[in-house]
């Protein structure tokens, strides 16, 4: 195995289609190692861009500009960061023996809710939420009467919660609709009701495949309100007959995306009712819950992910009690500016990392506040203090 040096024809090239914050630390990670980062996305300034060698503008999801940019940068590996993505050309790159991270197919069917759901519960038989899918107000309604209220109502292709709304009574189904159309990511036309799940909590299980095999994260605990990530612990405490379970699940999905020769890191979504596991959703890539391994692992789910990558080993990931709490900004903002960080960072084994998101529009995600505790209960607690300090306005 040989590294190179960026810039220079032995260089290990990546390149990153999609550059939000998650991008961001994976290009760190693959600098660290000397790797040569092209970033690409659908605006100008996106974190991972600031910090690469190289980037581009362009919608994800034109395939032939996709094309283009692989064609001029050769890179060693195609790394998604983002669901909406041409993923028919990818799959035509990877036939043609582009390497895509994990693999074309993994990216494709956890591109939308409908195929990556669909291959969990009616291939695999995994256990899930009821469910219907629908192309239509009238589709949506019958559905919606099959699984119950209250049911959740989302767009098949979106992320961080857009588009998503519960909803207690048929009269707001119409609403529903309309909301999921219009603020899903890409127009799919196309949503998925789930009936309700009344589970105990939920974690994301990061789940790498790598050239040694499969290793797990400890699992980490979460809260989302309105499908958008708020805050995060590790580790979720969990029955040893429960987690065995989990993981089983989690290889289950993952084994069969990746097929012989993918790797990388999965986010696996499960709900936990006692001693049942059930399966939420997939990300082919690192997960927002898992920021919090930044601070609560020896290796964060980025360095996991490019180790996995490039073909490293993975030894034990040792984990400590950690937290994370995301830091939200409202309305529109062409110039964000951040106050209270250094009010935030007095107490010790406190972290802030803002992201550099050039404006905001509507709601975002624009930093996250990382905190150690002598318990997960200690460190949420502190990481919820410090993040309480930190304000975003027009400056």
């Amino acid at each position: 195995m040989k590294f190179g040096t960026p810039l220079k024809p032995s260089a290990t090239k990546i390149l990153l289609l999609g550059s939000g914050e998650l991008g961001k630390e994976v290009a760190i990670e693959a600098m660290r190692l000397g790797c040569e980062v092209v970033a690409c996305d659908r605006y100008e300034h996106a974190p991972a861009q600031q910090i690469a060698h190289r980037s581009y503008v362009f919608p994800m999801l034109d395939g032939k500009k996709v094309r283009e940019i692989v064609e001029k940068e050769k890179p060693d590996f195609i790394v998604p960061e983002i669901e909406a993505i041409a993923t028919p050309t990818l799959v035509e790159l990877e036939k043609e023996g582009w390497t895509v991270i994990p693999t074309a197919r993994a990216t494709r069917l956890t591109m939308d809710r409908e195929g990556i759901r669909r291959l969990a519960a009616e291939e695999l038989k995994l256990p899930t939420s009821p469910y219907h899918f629908a192309g239509s107000l009238e589709e949506l309604e019958k559905g919606a009467a099959d699984v119950g209220f209250p049911c959740f109502v989302k767009p098949t292709m979106s992320s961080s919660g857009h588009g998503q709304s519960k909803v207690t009574k048929k009269e707001d189904l119409a609403k529903a609709w309309k909301f999921a159309i219009e603020e899903g990511r890409g127009n799919t036309g196309r949503v998925i009701v789930e009936g309700r799940i009344k589970f105990d909590y939920e974690i994301t299980l990061l789940t790498v495949r790598h050239a040694g095999g499969t290793s797990y994260c400890a699992p980490v605990g979460h809260v989302q309100i309105d499908g958008d990530y708020r805050w995060s612990w590790q580790p979720q405490p969990m029955s040893k007959a429960t987690l065995k379970y989990a993981r089983h699940i989690a290889k289950t999905i993952v084994n069969e995306l990746c097929g012989k020769n993918g790797r990388g890191i999965f986010g696996v979504e499960l709900f936990v009712k006692g001693d049942k596991v059930y399966f939420s959703e997939l990300s082919p890539r690192p997960h927002d819950t898992g920021m919090v391994t930044m601070v609560s692992q020896t290796m964060s789910e980025m360095e996991l992910h490019v180790r996995a990558i490039l073909g490293l080993p993975i030894p034990e990931i040792p984990c400590r009690p950690g937290a994370s709490v995301a830091i939200l900004a409202e309305g529109n903002m062409k110039n964000p500016t951040y106050t209270g960080v250094e009010k935030a960072l007095k107490a010790p084994g406190t972290w802030v990392r803002i992201f550099g998101k050039p404006e905001v529009i509507k709601h975002r995600r624009m930093a996250v506040v990382l905190a150690l505790g002598k318990t997960t209960k200690d460190a949420l607690k502190k990481a919820k203090t410090a993040a309480s300090k930190i304000h975003i306005v027009e400056r």
